[in-house]
C-alpha cells in the first residue's frame, strides 16, 4: 500500500501491545480505525486516545463467529470495505501438551487460529469487492502468528500449533490472493519476547473455558514466559513499525527479532537431511538442564 490517508484500518486486539501501537500509526497516517477488543476496559481506553479521528469501537471475542460476522456488518455500513486487516488478537498458553485440557486447545484456537480465519473469510470477499469495483482501490491483511509458528518450542505446545496454522493460513492467503489480484496483499508477523500483555492473557480466558488447577508443567511455563516478555527488548510500537513498513513494501514475512531466525534453518535442515529434531538447547544446555529438573522435581 502507498496511500493511507482516509482509508480504513481494521484492527483486533486494539486495546494493548501490537494492535494499539498499530491504531496509533494507523491514526498518524490518517485513517479510519475500527477497533476491536475482548477487553471492555482496554477498549474503552483506546478508543478515547483516538478522539478526532473516524472510530468504530466494538468488543468481539474473534473466536466468535457471530460477533466477527457483527463486526463486518458494521464495519461495511460504516465505512465501507476496509484497506488494512490486522488479524491480530492472540493469547498465550503452555505446559506439557498432554497436560493441556480440552478447554486449552478450545480456547487457544478459538482465539489465535478462528480468528484470524474469521478475519481473512469475512474482510477478504469486502476486499476483493472494493477492488473490482475500484481500480484505484488497494489493500493489505497482516495476520499475527509468532515465532512459535516457526519452531516448536517445548512445554508450549497448544501454542506452537496455534501459530503454526497462522503461519500457513496466511501463505496459503499469500498464494491464493496472487492467482487472483495484484492490488490485495497480505504478511505474516512473527514476533519473539516482546513486552506485551500476552503473558497475561488468561485474565480474558472465557468461563466456559475456565482453568482448571495448573499443573506443575504449566507454573513453570508461565514463569518463564512472564520473564521472557517483560524482559523483551524490542518495543510493541518497534514492532508495529515493522507492520508499516512491510505494508508499504508488500513484505510477507516480518520478523521482530531476525537473528532468531537461526532456529527456523536448523529445523529447516533438521526436515531436509531427515535427521530428528535438534535441541533447542544446544547453544544454553544449562537451561535445558533446569527446566528438565524442575519438571522431573528434582
Amino acid at each position: 500500500m502507498k496511500q493511507y490517508q482516509g482509508k480504513t484500518a481494521v484492527i483486533t486486539g486494539a486495546g494493548s501491545g501490537f494492535g494499539l501501537e498499530v491504531a496509533r500509526l494507523a491514526a498518524a497516517r490518517g485513517m479510519n480505525l475500527v477497533l476491536c477488543d475482548v477487553q471492555a476496559d482496554a477498549l474503552e481506553r483506546a478508543t478515547a486516545e483516538f478522539a478526532g479521528h473516524q472510530v468504530l469501537a466494538q468488543r468481539v471475542d474473534v473466536a466468535k463467529a457471530d460477533q466477527m460476522e457483527a463486526l463486518a456488518a458494521a464495519v461495511q455500513a460504516r465505512f465501507g470495505a476496509p484497506h488494512f486487516v490486522f488479524n491480530n488478537a492472540g493469547v498465550g498458553s503452555g505446559g506439557l501438551i498432554w497436560e493441556n485440557t480440552l478447554a486449552d486447545w478450545e480456547w487457544v484456537l478459538g482465539v489465535n487460529l478462528m480468528g484470524v480465519v474469521h478475519g481473512v473469510r469475512l474482510f477478504t470477499p469486502m476486499m476483493l469487492a472494493a477492488a473490482e469495483a475500484d481500480p484505484a482501490y488497494e489493500g493489505h491483511i497482516v495476520n499475527t502468528a509468532s515465532m512459535a509458528g516457526m519452531v516448536n518450542a517445548p512445554n508450549m505446545g497448544v501454542y506452537n500449533v496455534s501459530k503454526h496454522a497462522v503461519v500457513s493460513l496466511s501463505e496459503t492467503l499469500y498464494q491464493d490472493l496472487a492467482l487472483v489480484t495484484q492490488r490485495i496483499h497480505c504478511s505474516v508477523l512473527c514476533p519473539f519476547f516482546v513486552p506485551t500483555g500476552i503473558s497475561q492473557s488468561h485474565r480474558n480466558r472465557p468461563g466456559e473455558f475456565a482453568m482448571t488447577k495448573p499443573t506443575k508443567s504449566q507454573l513453570i511455563s508461565q514463569a518463564m514466559s512472564d520473564k521472557a516478555v517483560s524482559s523483551g527488548k524490542v518495543t510493541a510500537a518497534e514492532v508495529a513499525a515493522m507492520v508499516f513498513a512491510a505494508t508499504d513494501d508488500e513484505q510477507f514475512y516480518i520478523f521482530s527479532h531476525p537473528k532468531v531466525l537461526s532456529g527456523v534453518q536448523t529445523r529447516c535442515e533438521d526436515v531436509m537431511q531427515l535427521r530428528n529434531p535438534s535441541s533447542p538447547f544446544k547453544d544454553k544446555p544449562e537451561l535445558g538442564e533446569h527446566i528438565a529438573e524442575l519438571l522431573r522435581g528434582a
